[in-house]
């Protein structure tokens, strides 16, 4: 990818809730191209169906700790457990090749699933901080569920927040739109239909503890 891109569509935390991403995407709007934080499978029912899409549209993608645990049969929680059993192998092998991080648009736009020096830290808003740059004009972080911008003079930290299952006191899916020729980030909420998502949960044999957490928003 070049710098010919400038309005990039970004989101994290799918987990496997395709009711959601498809919103975010339907509500996205025009933009240049579309980069995922990672974390596309766990917890929700339709693990299969958010791969298909994601690798249909060819967006950019780096591993999460749920990819990891899938990949590795050693699933954190019911809807990973789900997701291992129903993935083909071929989905198995395309979330194995997700890289650590990703360096897009000429290096201007950095990708990681959690925190770009340690792998499974959660990177909470109050630890936004310039000092997590590394030459690039934005880093794009996902894992904590909790949408968030900082933009310095050094560049912008940004959490577009969990498209499928937010944990920061709003249920709507969350998603970001960050402009590289304005250095301006925009951040984005779409309600969705969660009470069909929580249905596709029971349906699915996943904890019902996963149907409940998407209306608690935590």
């Amino acid at each position: 990818m070049t710098d010919e891109s400038t309005r990039v569509g970004l989101i994290s935390d799918v987990h496997g809730n395709a009711v959601a991403l498809e919103a975010v995407l339907d509500d996205m709007g025009a933009v240049d191209t579309v980069v995922c934080a990672g974390d596309i499978v766990g917890y929700g029912p339709s693990p299969e169906e958010c791969l298909d899409t994601v690798r249909g549209r060819d967006i950019p993608t780096v591993e999460g700790n749920h990819e990891r645990a899938v990949v590795a049969g050693r699933p954190y929680e019911s809807g990973d457990r789900y997701a291992w059993k129903t993935l083909s192998e071929s989905d198995l092998q395309w979330l194995e090749a997700r890289p650590r991080e990703r360096l897009l648009f000429d290096g201007r736009l950095k990708v990681v699933h959690d925190h770009p020096d340690e792998r499974n830290r959660y990177t909470i808003p109050e630890a936004f901080d310039p000092a997590l740059l590394d030459g690039e004009d934005v880093l794009v972080l996902g894992h904590t569920h909790i949408q968030h911008a900082e933009v310095f003079d050094e560049g912008i930290v940004v959490n577009p927040g969990s498209v499928g299952q937010p944990r920061d006191g709003d249920p709507d899916a969350a998603y970001a739109i960050v402009d590289l020729d304005e250095l301006t980030v925009d951040l984005r909420r779409v309600s969705y239909d969660i009470e069909r998502v929580q249905q596709r949960i029971r349906d699915a044999g996943i904890a019902e503890h996963n149907a409940e957490r998407l209306a608690q928003d935590r």
